[in-house]
């Protein structure tokens, strides 16, 4: 079927169905677009847990915005 025998049909469809093809034709879209996650894959996240530097960073930034007495 072609694209172009599908748009009388997406015409008479309801509302809430329209919806449902757009949803759905996004989320095709998006997976053609972004590498997908694999499962059981292990991925590498940074965490600011141990960043000492980035803890005295925003400690300065927190002293510096205090309202001074």
């Amino acid at each position: 079927m072609t694209v172009t025998e599908l748009f009388p049909t997406l015409r008479n469809l309801p509302r809430a169905d329209k919806l449902k093809v757009m949803q759905f034709l996004v989320t095709e879209l998006a997976q053609e677009e972004e590498p997908a996650l694999q499962p059981g894959a292990t991925y590498e996240i940074w965490s600011p847990f141990d960043s000492h530097e980035a803890a005295h960073k925003l400690a300065q930034l927190l002293e510096s915005e205090a309202p001074q007495a």
